[in-house]
Protein backbone atom coordinates (compact mmCIF):
# COMPACT_ATOMS: atom_id res chain seq x y z
CA UNK A 1 0.00 0.00 0.00
CA UNK A 2 1.68 3.30 -0.88
CA UNK A 3 2.10 6.08 1.67
CA UNK A 4 0.36 9.08 1.87
CA UNK A 5 3.51 10.88 1.45
CA UNK A 6 3.88 9.02 -2.25
CA UNK A 7 0.14 9.61 -2.79
CA UNK A 8 0.61 13.69 -1.97
CA UNK A 9 3.77 13.75 -4.12
CA UNK A 10 2.29 11.87 -6.79
CA UNK A 11 1.12 14.75 -9.93
CA UNK A 12 -2.22 12.79 -11.05
CA UNK A 13 -3.30 13.38 -7.35
CA UNK A 14 -5.68 15.71 -6.72
CA UNK A 15 -6.30 16.74 -3.11
CA UNK A 16 -8.06 19.58 -2.03
CA UNK A 17 -6.16 21.82 0.17
CA UNK A 18 -7.81 25.24 -0.39
CA UNK A 19 -10.97 25.36 1.36
CA UNK A 20 -11.57 28.89 0.42
CA UNK A 21 -10.90 28.73 -2.94
CA UNK A 22 -14.81 27.94 -3.60
CA UNK A 23 -15.31 31.76 -2.28
CA UNK A 24 -12.73 33.83 -3.79
CA UNK A 25 -13.17 31.98 -7.49
CA UNK A 26 -17.08 33.07 -6.74
CA UNK A 27 -16.05 36.45 -5.80
CA UNK A 28 -13.85 36.86 -8.90
CA UNK A 29 -16.48 35.48 -11.27
CA UNK A 30 -19.21 37.58 -10.20
CA UNK A 31 -17.27 40.98 -9.65
CA UNK A 32 -15.54 41.28 -12.99
CA UNK A 33 -18.80 39.56 -15.02
CA UNK A 34 -21.18 41.77 -13.76
CA UNK A 35 -18.61 44.73 -14.13
CA UNK A 36 -18.06 43.70 -17.85
CA UNK A 37 -21.58 43.54 -18.02
CA UNK A 38 -23.14 46.34 -16.45
CA UNK A 39 -19.75 48.80 -18.18
CA UNK A 40 -20.09 47.73 -21.79
CA UNK A 41 -24.02 47.74 -21.49
CA UNK A 42 -24.26 51.05 -19.81
CA UNK A 43 -21.17 53.04 -22.35
CA UNK A 44 -22.23 50.76 -25.51
CA UNK A 45 -26.04 52.63 -25.51
CA UNK A 46 -24.43 56.13 -24.10
CA UNK A 47 -21.97 56.00 -27.00
CA UNK A 48 -24.77 55.03 -29.44
CA UNK A 49 -27.63 57.89 -28.36
CA UNK A 50 -24.82 60.09 -27.62
CA UNK A 51 -21.88 60.00 -30.39
CA UNK A 52 -19.91 61.88 -27.43
CA UNK A 53 -16.43 60.13 -26.33
CA UNK A 54 -16.41 62.39 -23.35
CA UNK A 55 -19.78 61.59 -22.11
CA UNK A 56 -19.36 57.69 -23.02
CA UNK A 57 -15.92 57.69 -20.86
CA UNK A 58 -17.29 59.77 -18.05
CA UNK A 59 -19.88 57.35 -17.53
CA UNK A 60 -17.87 54.56 -17.98
CA UNK A 61 -16.22 56.26 -14.50
CA UNK A 62 -19.01 56.80 -13.17
CA UNK A 63 -20.48 52.97 -13.64
CA UNK A 64 -17.00 51.18 -12.95
CA UNK A 65 -16.42 53.88 -9.38
CA UNK A 66 -20.20 53.40 -8.37
CA UNK A 67 -21.02 50.28 -8.75
CA UNK A 68 -17.23 48.70 -7.90
CA UNK A 69 -17.75 50.39 -4.21
CA UNK A 70 -21.98 49.18 -4.02
CA UNK A 71 -20.74 45.36 -5.13
CA UNK A 72 -18.07 45.25 -2.73
CA UNK A 73 -19.74 46.33 0.52
CA UNK A 74 -22.99 44.47 -0.64
CA UNK A 75 -20.48 41.44 -0.72
CA UNK A 76 -19.00 42.37 2.75
CA UNK A 77 -22.92 42.70 4.36
CA UNK A 78 -23.75 39.54 3.32
CA UNK A 79 -21.01 37.57 4.18
CA UNK A 80 -21.00 39.02 7.46
CA UNK A 81 -24.72 38.56 7.22
CA UNK A 82 -24.71 35.21 6.97
CA UNK A 83 -21.59 34.84 9.41
CA UNK A 84 -23.91 36.41 11.83
CA UNK A 85 -26.78 34.20 11.50
CA UNK A 86 -25.00 30.89 11.32
CA UNK A 87 -23.15 32.01 14.72
CA UNK A 88 -27.25 32.45 16.19
CA UNK A 89 -27.66 28.93 15.06
CA UNK A 90 -24.95 27.48 16.54
CA UNK A 91 -25.50 29.35 19.73
CA UNK A 92 -28.99 28.05 19.68
CA UNK A 93 -27.96 24.40 18.61
CA UNK A 94 -25.24 24.21 21.96
CA UNK A 95 -27.74 25.38 24.52
CA UNK A 96 -30.07 22.60 22.86
CA UNK A 97 -27.58 19.85 23.21
CA UNK A 98 -26.58 20.59 27.15
CA UNK A 99 -30.48 21.05 27.82
CA UNK A 100 -31.73 18.17 25.96
CA UNK A 101 -28.83 15.65 24.86
CA UNK A 102 -30.68 12.69 25.20
CA UNK A 103 -33.38 13.81 22.59
CA UNK A 104 -30.06 15.66 20.16
CA UNK A 105 -28.24 11.99 20.71
CA UNK A 106 -31.21 10.34 18.89
CA UNK A 107 -31.98 12.76 16.42
CA UNK A 108 -28.59 12.49 15.20
CA UNK A 109 -28.60 8.64 15.09
CA UNK A 110 -31.86 9.21 12.86
CA UNK A 111 -29.60 10.88 10.72
CA UNK A 112 -26.86 8.99 10.46
CA UNK A 113 -28.67 5.93 9.51
CA UNK A 114 -30.74 8.20 6.63
CA UNK A 115 -27.50 9.15 5.35
CA UNK A 116 -27.00 5.15 5.31
CA UNK A 117 -24.83 4.30 8.12
CA UNK A 118 -26.21 0.59 9.96
CA UNK A 119 -28.22 1.46 13.19
CA UNK A 120 -25.47 -0.28 15.67
CA UNK A 121 -22.61 1.93 13.68
CA UNK A 122 -24.99 5.09 13.65
CA UNK A 123 -25.22 4.56 17.64
CA UNK A 124 -21.92 3.82 18.37
CA UNK A 125 -20.95 7.26 16.50
CA UNK A 126 -23.75 9.45 18.40
CA UNK A 127 -22.27 7.61 21.68
CA UNK A 128 -18.89 8.92 20.76
CA UNK A 129 -20.09 12.35 19.79
CA UNK A 130 -22.16 13.38 22.33
CA UNK A 131 -19.30 13.07 24.78
CA UNK A 132 -17.49 15.64 23.60
CA UNK A 133 -19.48 18.87 23.37
CA UNK A 134 -17.58 20.25 20.44
CA UNK A 135 -17.62 17.24 18.72
CA UNK A 136 -21.34 16.84 19.15
CA UNK A 137 -22.11 20.47 18.02
CA UNK A 138 -20.36 19.98 14.67
CA UNK A 139 -22.14 16.74 13.48
CA UNK A 140 -24.94 18.86 14.87
CA UNK A 141 -24.32 21.50 12.42
CA UNK A 142 -22.92 19.50 9.65
CA UNK A 143 -26.38 17.55 9.42
CA UNK A 144 -29.16 19.47 11.27
CA UNK A 145 -28.33 23.03 10.33
CA UNK A 146 -26.13 22.68 6.83
CA UNK A 147 -23.59 24.91 8.96
CA UNK A 148 -19.92 24.74 8.22
CA UNK A 149 -17.98 25.93 11.35
CA UNK A 150 -14.89 25.55 9.37
CA UNK A 151 -15.71 27.52 6.12
CA UNK A 152 -17.28 30.27 7.86
CA UNK A 153 -14.28 30.70 9.83
CA UNK A 154 -11.98 31.12 6.92
CA UNK A 155 -14.39 32.78 5.25
CA UNK A 156 -13.76 36.93 5.82
CA UNK A 157 -16.48 39.47 4.82
CA UNK A 158 -13.34 41.78 4.33
CA UNK A 159 -11.42 39.74 1.97
CA UNK A 160 -14.86 39.19 0.12
CA UNK A 161 -15.74 42.56 -0.39
CA UNK A 162 -12.30 43.77 -1.54
CA UNK A 163 -11.81 40.86 -3.97
CA UNK A 164 -15.60 41.87 -5.22
CA UNK A 165 -14.34 45.39 -5.30
CA UNK A 166 -11.35 44.98 -6.98
CA UNK A 167 -12.79 41.93 -9.55
CA UNK A 168 -15.26 44.41 -10.87
CA UNK A 169 -13.18 47.27 -11.27
CA UNK A 170 -10.64 44.97 -13.46
CA UNK A 171 -13.91 43.43 -15.07
CA UNK A 172 -15.36 47.19 -15.91
CA UNK A 173 -11.81 48.35 -17.29
CA UNK A 174 -11.87 45.59 -19.87
CA UNK A 175 -14.52 46.98 -22.59
CA UNK A 176 -13.71 50.84 -20.98
CA UNK A 177 -10.01 51.32 -22.13
CA UNK A 178 -10.92 50.82 -25.87
CA UNK A 179 -12.74 54.94 -25.38
CA UNK A 180 -9.63 56.23 -23.89
CA UNK A 181 -6.96 55.10 -26.81
CA UNK A 182 -9.31 55.63 -30.07
CA UNK A 183 -12.16 57.05 -32.00
CA UNK A 184 -15.59 56.56 -31.08
CA UNK A 185 -16.35 54.30 -33.85
CA UNK A 186 -12.91 51.92 -33.14
CA UNK A 187 -13.83 51.86 -29.54
CA UNK A 188 -17.29 51.20 -30.27
CA UNK A 189 -16.12 48.18 -31.62
CA UNK A 190 -13.21 47.28 -29.98
CA UNK A 191 -15.19 47.87 -26.78
CA UNK A 192 -17.50 45.15 -27.78
CA UNK A 193 -15.34 42.69 -29.34
CA UNK A 194 -12.82 42.00 -26.34
CA UNK A 195 -15.43 42.50 -23.82
CA UNK A 196 -17.37 39.18 -25.31
CA UNK A 197 -13.41 37.96 -25.72
CA UNK A 198 -13.17 38.14 -22.03
CA UNK A 199 -16.10 37.11 -20.94
CA UNK A 200 -15.89 33.55 -22.92
CA UNK A 201 -11.92 33.52 -21.12
CA UNK A 202 -13.71 33.67 -17.81
CA UNK A 203 -15.70 31.04 -18.40
CA UNK A 204 -13.33 28.85 -19.73
CA UNK A 205 -11.02 29.69 -16.67
CA UNK A 206 -13.83 28.25 -14.44
CA UNK A 207 -13.22 24.96 -15.14
CA UNK A 208 -10.17 25.14 -13.89
CA UNK A 209 -11.30 24.65 -10.78
CA UNK A 210 -14.89 23.11 -11.86
CA UNK A 211 -14.02 20.37 -13.97
CA UNK A 212 -16.97 21.31 -16.78
CA UNK A 213 -16.58 21.61 -20.62
CA UNK A 214 -14.35 24.76 -21.37
CA UNK A 215 -15.82 25.04 -24.43
CA UNK A 216 -19.74 24.88 -22.73
CA UNK A 217 -18.78 27.26 -20.10
CA UNK A 218 -16.92 29.80 -21.89
CA UNK A 219 -20.04 29.70 -24.16
CA UNK A 220 -22.46 30.40 -21.55
CA UNK A 221 -20.84 32.98 -20.24
CA UNK A 222 -20.60 34.38 -23.41
CA UNK A 223 -24.30 34.10 -24.45
CA UNK A 224 -25.30 35.03 -21.35
CA UNK A 225 -23.57 38.26 -20.37
CA UNK A 226 -24.10 39.17 -24.10
CA UNK A 227 -27.50 38.94 -23.59
CA UNK A 228 -27.48 41.56 -20.74
CA UNK A 229 -25.26 43.82 -22.24
CA UNK A 230 -27.07 43.71 -25.52
CA UNK A 231 -29.93 45.02 -23.99
CA UNK A 232 -28.08 47.99 -22.35
CA UNK A 233 -27.34 48.81 -25.89
CA UNK A 234 -31.24 48.51 -26.20
CA UNK A 235 -32.08 50.44 -23.65
CA UNK A 236 -29.80 53.34 -25.09
CA UNK A 237 -31.03 53.23 -28.19
CA UNK A 238 -34.86 53.57 -26.74
CA UNK A 239 -33.82 56.53 -24.74
CA UNK A 240 -32.24 57.98 -27.90
CA UNK A 241 -35.46 58.02 -29.86
CA UNK A 242 -38.05 59.11 -26.99
CA UNK A 243 -35.96 61.99 -26.00
CA UNK A 244 -33.14 63.31 -28.59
Amino acid sequence: MPSLKHIHNNPNYIHHQNPTAGSTIREVVFGMEDGMVSTLGAITGIAAATQDPFTTVLAGFVVVGVESISMGVGSYLSTKSKRSVDERKLAEESEELKKYPKEEKEELVEMYVKDGWSQALSEKMAEEASQHHELFLKEMAYRELKVFPDHEDREKPLRNGLIMGFSYVAGGAIPLIPYLVGDLYYAFVTSIVITLLALFLLGAWVTKYSKDSWLRSGLEMLTLAGVAAAVGYAVGQLVERLYM
